[in-house]
Formats: C-alpha cells, sequence, structure tokens
C-alpha cells in the first residue's frame, strides 16, 4: 500500500503526539494549593522544565515594556500558550529592575551590591539564575564566586532560607502583613510560591522551610505579587509590572511546522 506524501506527515504528527503527551504531561507546570501552620494560605507553582521557563520585560517588536500577562500572551504567536507567569522580582519607577538582570544569556543590568532602604537591601539578598537543565539560587555574595552558566537570572531580596537557615533577621511577630511571592530550588525544580492572605517574611520563610523542605528561597515581592494561571484563567492585573517570569508551550509549533 502506499501513502501520499501528507497522510505520511499526518501519521507521523499523530503518532508523535501520542508518544510525547505522556512525557509531556510530567513535565507542565504543576499547581496546588496549601495551608502552612503558621496560616499561610499559598498558592505553589512547581517547574521541573526549566528550558521552557524565561524572563522578560520588553516585546522585542515594539521595545516597549510588556507590563502585563495579557500583553505578554498578545504578543506570542498563536501557536505558542503561556501557562504561567509571575512577577519577577523588584524593579524602579521606570519598571527598570533594581538588581542583575540577565535574558537570553544577555545581561541587561549589573549585579547590585550597594547598601540601601527597602526589602532589596535588607542583606542577605540574592540571585535567582537558570539555564536549560539547571536552576539555583545563592545569596549574592556566593553568587559572584560560583562559576554558573547563565541563561537568565533575577537578583531581588532578602532571601527567606539561606542553606537551610530562617533569615536571622526576620521577627515572628512582625505586623507588616503582605500579599507576598517567592521562589525555591530543590532537586533542580523551582518552586514559585504566591499567597493568598497577608503574611509576614518569617511565615512565608517557614513555609518553604517547614512545608515544602527547601533550603534556599528568596523573595520576590510583595502587594504587586501577581500571577497567570492558564488553567484557572487567572490573569492578575495589580499594576504595570517589571520584568515577568513566562513558561510558554511552544509544543503546537512543532506540529504546525509538519504540515
Amino acid at each position: 500500500m502506499r501513502f501520499k506524501k501528507k497522510q505520511m506527515i499526518y501519521i507521523f504528527s499523530f503518532v508523535f503526539m501520542c508518544l510525547s503527551v505522556p512525557a509531556f504531561a510530567k513535565l507542565v507546570p504543576t499547581y496546588r494549593e496549601i495551608h502552612s501552620q503558621l496560616g499561610v494560605d499559598a498558592i505553589v507553582i512547581q517547574v521541573s522544565d526549566l528550558s521552557k521557563l524565561s524572563l522578560v520585560l520588553n516585546d522585542p517588536d515594539t521595545l516597549k515594556k510588556y507590563g502585563s500577562f495579557s500583553s505578554l500572551q498578545n504578543s506570542l504567536p498563536a501557536c505558542q500558550h503561556l501557562v504561567f507567569a509571575m512577577n519577577a522580582g523588584m524593579y524602579h519607577r521606570d519598571r527598570e529592575p533594581v538588581g542583575l538582570y540577565i535574558e537570553a544569556n544577555q545581561r541587561r543590568t549589573a549585579l547590585n551590591t550597594q547598601d540601601g532602604y527597602g526589602n532589596f537591601f535588607l542583606q542577605p539578598n540574592g540571585v535567582l539564575a537558570w539555564n536549560d537543565r539547571e536552576a539555583i539560587i545563592k545569596t549574592t555574595s556566593e553568587f559572584t564566586k560560583r562559576a554558573f552558566h547563565t541563561k537568565y537570572a533575577t537578583q531581588s531580596g532578602p532571601m527567606l532560607v539561606i542553606n537551610g537557615d530562617i533569615h536571622s533577621k526576620f521577627l515572628a511577630d512582625s505586623d507588616s502583613l503582605k500579599i507576598r511571592n517567592a521562589v525555591g530550588v530543590k532537586d533542580n525544580q523551582l518552586y514559585f510560591v504566591i499567597t493568598r492572605n497577608r503574611v509576614n517574611f518569617y511565615a512565608l520563610a517557614r513555609l518553604f522551610k517547614d512545608e515544602l523542605q527547601i533550603d534556599n528561597a528568596l523573595y520576590l515581592d510583595g502587594s504587586i505579587s501577581s500571577l497567570y494561571w492558564a488553567a484557572q484563567q487567572r490573569n492578575d492585573r495589580l499594576t504595570e509590572l517589571g520584568p515577568l517570569l513566562a513558561w510558554i508551550d511552544p509544543a503546537q509549533c512543532h506540529f504546525k511546522n509538519l504540515h
């Protein structure tokens, strides 16, 4: 029996899709809700496939800052799908990053080792960095001493958990309560957390250390903390954002190219 070329392509596409679905299902970010012993209600997004996780700030076509998850989604080719996104660290009024920012191997902002006022400068602060195979969270001083092939990086502060220890300056009874978001790393997977209720630093750090069993976690921001989760049609629009973390699925682009 002879098959036309187009028929063979469709058969190959179907087989490829069937074989890929189980593997892909294991790699897409996962969503869960947790309640900590200290009363923190939070959403945890676990990212295993680092190759699809990126940092973005400006639309390459317009050179304007995305500012929102909707702008990012609308800028993507039709075959790409924004699965998860979150604000990616602290920024100035012009929405430029306060600290180190590396996007697709290009450094846009240098490492910030200055002293100053505010959460970013509550030492130690730290850096989240990753490439397609590995992710790390290190204090700023540790990051400067480690040779790491960085594809993406964002600097923020303070560190919440440092090598298994909660930041020494956090107070359990602090009345500084905000919706907050942060990130931790364990077994080369990233855990992005956004709280559903207002919490202090200590309670958030305990969530990472005790509930998630994570030894290194970095605070990203508070008050403006925002989440995009396509599966539940969540698209926070609280304010104009700076750098964005984005997990983009290009799977349909592969099938499109087969036709």
